[in-house]
């Protein structure tokens, strides 16, 4: 049974290859870049070439569908890729999602993802839908040279997981996949955290600083960004102080057999 592993360059989806012990192919949009793994094959594509995906899917059985990188035409290169899998015959897609993935979600990036739940969910094809939290990884990038994260985030708590416990949840589904199938699983650290808290935990020096919403879009107009991707940051700490992304779930020991990792192991191994 042959697993395409997508977005296999990046730090999640190159996780996953170098952990899955099965025939894979590599699903890139360079193959200069591919990881070289004994055995796999490299297939290439972009998500919104339906064609090219649809050749590079043709005879797997199970694709890891790694959400697309942030852009304003997310979904549409989503439900590309996904009726291309439709096409190629794929039978189970696995793919990468959000917690509180819904249509009125706080981040409007999770809006992105209920909507690919729901077209992958149309097709018919079997699934499994991995909603990741904030990545424990990324937090301590939150921090600007003077050691302040800023945002909206109040005393609203985050459950961040570690991407290894994540890439070892999603091998667990792909070696198994039909024990798997039409399950949805929040994947979460193992406590959820105030943003001040994670402050104290990435370093000596390091601190929240909570913005009013109209504080946060003026810190971030500097960056010059596209009106829909400063919404995505400053929603994000919004989704938090909602409570949305608070909810601790014991998803990655049941379908890892290891606990997950604290946001403080993540930190002190960079």
């Amino acid at each position: 049974m042959t697993i395409v592993v997508s977005g296999a360059t990046g730090r999640l989806g190159g996780r996953i290859a170098a952990r899955l012990d099965r025939p894979q192919r590599l699903l890139v949009r360079d193959a200069s870049r591919a990881p070289a793994i004994p055995g796999a094959e490299v297939a290439v594509a972009e998500y919104a070439d339906r064609a090219a995906v649809r050749k590079a899917l043709e005879g797997a059985e199970t694709v890891l569908m790694v959400s697309a990188a942030e852009a304003p035409d997310r979904v549409e290169q989503h439900l590309s890729f996904v009726d291309a899998a439709v096409e190629a015959g794929v039978r189970h897609l696995v793919y990468t999602s959000f917690q509180g993935a819904a249509p009125d979600a706080t981040f409007t990036l999770a809006r992105d993802h209920w909507a690919t739940e729901e077209h992958i969910k149309a097709t018919g094809l079997a699934y499994t839908f991995l909603r990741d939290n904030l990545y424990a990884d990324f937090v301590p990038l939150l921090a600007g040279d003077d050691g302040v994260i800023r945002g909206p985030g109040g005393d609203g708590r985050a459950a961040v997981v570690a991407q290894d416990d994540v890439a070892d949840a999603a091998v667990a589904v792909l070696r198994s996949p039909g024990e798997h199938a039409g399950r949805t699983y929040d994947l979460t650290g193992p406590e959820a955290l105030t943003f001040a808290e994670m402050a104290a935990i990435v370093g000596p020096g390091v601190r929240f600083h909570d913005e009013t919403v109209e504080e946060a879009y003026a810190s971030r107009a500097k960056y010059g960004a596209p009106s829909w991707q400063v919404d995505a940051w400053v929603s994000t700490y919004l989704a938090v102080a909602s409570g949305e992304l608070a909810a601790v779930s014991p998803a990655i020991e049941r379908l890892t057999g290891h606990p997950a990792t604290t946001l403080a192991t993540v930190v002190s191994v960079r």
